[in-house]
């Protein structure tokens, strides 16, 4: 099965509430389909051919930004296709990766879209071995240069969870670089870590010392607890192949250097800038959200000045990757709407 042959609302590789179980044979990458040398050696144990699949094409770019001396070589996948319509760039949720896209990508691709993958600024698979700050402001401009280099055209901005509060920080302060938003069960009504700020530096490190150990000591439980909760249904099989997924950044060596600079700075807090967001808006949300209540989805909707609402049935908090025919069905219709 391919990308293209999904009919609407199913599942990747047949995955949902009545799937007991992964699709076998494990699929493997062809000699010339390597993984890149810089993703984490773990990359192997992966099983879902849409994964390793889109693993195969993240590169990274060298992206100039004004708090740093040296670029930054940022991880992303570049479009197959250039085309004269919208770029659509897709962002990721916190603590995450461009892998998040790997079923909905593709179907966007069919449609014909021009679609960018992209890491946000202290997660993926950047290389930070010289760690710049990774907060708020670090990473706007950080995906402006990068949108300022390579895409250069206003773009589609999709963000799914946090990343929905990075889309709207970032169209705020850049409205020239996006012409409409996609926002995915967005977290934007949180205060941040602004607690986290009063914390002496070493507490913080203990905490990420903690919870990195927990990723890869342990690991099985808090990744599948939170994958388990992310997901309306979700087989053992698959939760844990998932988790896998998740939790691969975070084996790169500055992964917690950056998590403690995210952490010590603030975090997002965006609620006071959501109307101030002119631009056409789309929001999805899944109606089985145990994350966040799709009560906010309406929150969000009356509050956005130029918004319309999609909700998601039979699906948890990641949509794009648990029904990803729908989504890209709905981004691809919101993207030809003028």
């Amino acid at each position: 099965m391919t990308p293209a042959t999904l009919s609407p609302g199913a599942t990747p590789l047949g995955f949902g509430p009545t799937t007991n179980k992964l699709l076998q044979p494990r699929f493997r990458v062809s000699a010339a389909q390597a993984f890149p040398s810089f993703l984490p050696k773990q990359v192997e144990i992966i099983k879902d051919p849409f994964a390793r699949k889109l693993a195969t094409r993240i590169e990274r770019l060298p992206v100039q930004v004004s708090f740093s001396e040296g670029s930054i070589m940022s991880s992303c996948v570049k479009p197959l296709l250039q085309t004269n319509t919208t770029p659509v760039v897709l962002l990721h949720g916190f603590d995450s990766s461009c892998l998040e896209w790997r079923y909905t990508l593709p179907l966007l691709e069919e449609a014909g879209l021009e679609t960018w993958a992209m890491d946000i600024l202290g997660w993926g698979f950047s290389d930070l071995e010289r760690l710049p700050s990774c907060d708020v402001a670090s990473k706007r401009d950080h995906l402006y240069q990068f949108w300022k280099s390579y895409i250069k055209r206003p773009m589609l901005l999709v963000g799914p969870s946090l990343g929905a509060a990075v889309a709207i920080d970032f169209a705020v302060n850049h409205p020239e670089a996006v012409e409409k938003l996609v926002l995915l069960d967005a977290s934007v009504y949180s205060e941040g870590t602004s607690n986290m700020t009063t914390l002496p530096k070493a507490v913080a490190y203990a905490g990420v010392f903690l919870m990195k150990q927990v990723y890869l000591l342990k690991s099985v439980p808090l990744r599948l607890y939170a994958t388990y909760l992310a997901f309306n249904g979700l087989p053992f099989d698959t939760c844990l192949d998932w988790s896998n997924v998740g939790r691969l950044h975070c084996l790169l060596p500055w992964w917690d250097d950056a998590t403690v600079a995210f952490m010590n700075s603030g975090g997002y807090n965006v609620s006071s800038q959501i109307e101030r967001v002119k631009h056409k808006t789309l929001i999805i949300w899944g109606e089985e959200d145990q994350i966040i209540s799709n009560k906010l989805a309406v929150k969000l909707h009356c509050e956005l000045p130029n918004a319309i609402i999609r909700q998601v049935p039979d699906c948890g908090h990641i949509p794009h990757v648990e029904k990803p025919s729908v989504v890209a069905n709905l981004i691809v219709e919101f993207s030809q709407d003028d």
